[in-house]
Order: C-alpha cells, then sequence, then structure tokens
C-alpha cells in the first residue's frame, strides 16, 4: 500500500469504546478540519469479538464518510471522522449505495485472496463460516462462475443462503471437498472439511493462538493458502478490487437482495449490539452497519 496518511493522526472522535468485555458510547465530537464526518460504519463480528476480551481500546473495523458523490471507506474506529486520504482507504463508485458499499469491502476481501488460490481448484468450494465475510467469498465466487458453493453454518435459515449457487449444510454433515475457505477465523475446523491433497484457504483472521497441526498438514498433502488481503499487494490491485466488487454487486444482484444481508442501527445502540455478538440474539443480517448521522 502507498503512505498517504498525513501527519496529524488519521482520525478522530471514535464513539466506541471497550472496557472489561463491554462496549461503552462516547459523545459525538467536532469533525477536525481536512476531514470527513464518520456517516456510517461497519461491525466485524469475529474480530470485534475478540477484541471485547482483549485491553482496553477503541471499537471498530470499517467506517464510511462522504466525499463529494462518493463514499469513502477507511479502516477507522466506528463513528470516528477521518482523513479521506488515510492509508487503507477505498473510494466507492458515484452513486454507490451504503449496502453496496460495505458488502464490496467483504467481496473485495474474498477477491483479493482467492487470487492467490490456484484456479483450478475454485470448483465445487466449501466455506466454512457465514458471516460477513464468508457472504463476501461466495459472493466472489459466483463472480469466478462458482455454481455450487457449499456454506459450512449452524445458523438456521442463514441469510448467505439466498446467495446465488449456494447451498447451507451442518457442520456435522458428511461434506468435504478440494477446496475449503476458512471465512470463520477456525482452521482447526475447517481442516475437518478439506480431503487429502485439498487446498486449504485461510480468508477469516484467526485468534493468535490458532494452529494447525504441521503433521496433519503433511499427512493430508494440503496447500494452505494464506489470503489475508494485503499479502503481496500493490498500491493500484486494492482500489481497483474494490470498485469491481462494488460494480458487479450493482450491477449483477438486485437491490431488495442486497439489502436483505444488511441491517442498519442507530449508532446510539452499538452497545446492544456488542451484548449479542456472543450469543444467539445476534441479528440474522451478516453485516451491520451503524449511522451515526443522528448520533
Amino acid at each position: 500500500m502507498s503512505q498517504r496518511t498525513t501527519t496529524r493522526p488519521p482520525h478522530a472522535g471514535a464513539r466506541i469504546r471497550l472496557h472489561a468485555g463491554r462496549a461503552y458510547l462516547l459523545p459525538a465530537a467536532d469533525v477536525p478540519e481536512g476531514m470527513v464526518a464518520g456517516a456510517f460504519s461497519v461491525l466485524s463480528p469475529g474480530t470485534e469479538r475478540r477484541h471485547l476480551t482483549g485491553p482496553e481500546r477503541a471499537a471498530g473495523y470499517m467506517g464510511l464518510g462522504q466525499a463529494d458523490d462518493a463514499w469513502v471507506l477507511a479502516p477507522v474506529p466506528h463513528g470516528a471522522a477521518f482523513d479521506p486520504r488515510c492509508e487503507g482507504a477505498v473510494r466507492t463508485p458515484p452513486g454507490t449505495s451504503v449496502e453496496v458499499a460495505a458488502l464490496a469491502r467483504f467481496q473485495q476481501m474474498a477477491r483479493l485472496g482467492l487470487d492467490r488460490v490456484p484456479a483450478a481448484e475454485l470448483g465445487g468450494a466449501i466455506v466454512v463460516g457465514s458471516g460477513p465475510v464468508a457472504l463476501g467469498c461466495v459472493l466472489e465466487l459466483h463472480r469466478r462462475g462458482g455454481t455450487d458453493v457449499r456454506v459450512v453454518t449452524s445458523r438456521r435459515h442463514a441469510p448467505i443462503g439466498r446467495a446465488p449457487g449456494v447451498s447451507c449444510v451442518a457442520p456435522g454433515s458428511p461434506v468435504t471437498g478440494r477446496l475449503v475457505i476458512d471465512a470463520a477465523g477456525d482452521p482447526v475446523r475447517a481442516a475437518a472439511f478439506t480431503v487429502p491433497g485439498g487446498v486449504l484457504g485461510l480468508l477469516g483472521t484467526p485468534g493468535a493462538s490458532a494452529a494447525l497441526p504441521a503433521v496433519e498438514v503433511h499427512r493430508a498433502g494440503w496447500t494452505v493458502v494464506g489470503m489475508h488481503e494485503l499479502a503481496a499487494l500493490d498500491t493500484d490491485a486494492y482500489q481497483d478490487a474494490y470498485s469491481a466488487s462494488a460494480a458487479f454487486l450493482t450491477d449483477r444482484l438486485a437491490p431488495e437482495l442486497l439489502a436483505s444481508w444488511c441491517r442498519r442501527v442507530p449508532g446510539v445502540r452499538a452497545p446492544e449490539l456488542y451484548a449479542l455478538l456472543a450469543g444467539a440474539g445476534r441479528p440474522a443480517e451478516p453485516v451491520i452497519v451503524f449511522d451515526w448521522r443522528s448520533a
């Protein structure tokens, strides 16, 4: 990635603070000169669930701010104002909806990650997980021509099942495949679905202590592919992957389908959502967008 940061901090005015396993709402602050207001932000359930158990910190994964007729997305805390030129920021095509802007960010991750997977293995993929990372993955597989993607999820009637070419299976189902993509940060669980000689892709971010036994990888003959979006990345590819993902979603999928995967929640209710992250009461929609415009 190129360095686009200025000498000032890249963001200011975070609205959510995590402390002792809870999320706390902070008051709104003025927007510093040269920054854009944080109008929306996107929840990353797996990452932020882990952050809840860690040290005190500002919470957040991706913020959206308005710049002319487009949205700028940046890796900043929830509700924070930010420098639209900060490192990691991407810009939507003009007129992109908030829902497409958020979904395209997860598809962008999968697009860049799948570029590292042998193309011959993309047919009949298995995706483990049904959250936003998994959804971005199945959408990108669909863009690449995947017509038989099995999603392993314990969630009944998971909305990801509405994606083209997707069928959902329970974790105990006897399914295996040559390409298995972990989108839940649990590589050991995903490995159980990978046939000998297959490819195990790590798209979801595993916990710091997660490990695959080397002897198991050795005996199974697996190819393990790290699919982090920033691995061996050049600057132009990052924005290009995002723009192409947003255009694909807008042009190829029905707006009502895209909207069914997203839920907008007033930012002031963010602490309630954090309290539900580890339980069954979490909203069914994979993508949660906090609205900070009047919070």
